[in-house]
């Protein structure tokens, strides 16, 4: 496989994490949870985002209400629910879970 085409993947497999990890901070709309991930050096585009974002919501993990802009039309708002929270609370678990076992093997080498 690869390299470029394994790092695209790794990234797909977090992004959801990532989103509800920003939105934990409190909430937002598309492109500024795009810009939160460019300033992370995480890759994304609104084709990407919108679906997950959509995916989300549909799961429970989020809600949304529409604010006025002053630039422009209304913004989309997205919020996490409480149990969006509790997810993201097993997300946590599961990452640093993962990372501790990646660190077990790479000290082995």
């Amino acid at each position: 496989m690869e390299k470029d085409n394994i790092k695209v993947q790794m990234r797909k497999g977090i992004m959801e994490y990532c989103v509800l990890a920003i939105l934990a901070n409190g909430d937002s709309y598309a492109p500024a949870i795009i810009t939160e991930l460019k300033r992370a050096e995480m890759i994304v585009v609104e084709g990407t985002l919108y679906p997950l974002l959509t995916r989300l919501k549909n799961a429970g993990y989020l809600t949304y209400r529409w604010e006025e802009s002053l630039q422009g039309p209304p913004r989309k708002y997205y919020t996490l629910t409480a149990e969006g929270r509790t997810y993201l609370a097993s997300l946590d678990e599961a990452w640093d879970t993962l990372v501790e076992q990646i660190d077990n093997i790479r000290n082995k080498r």
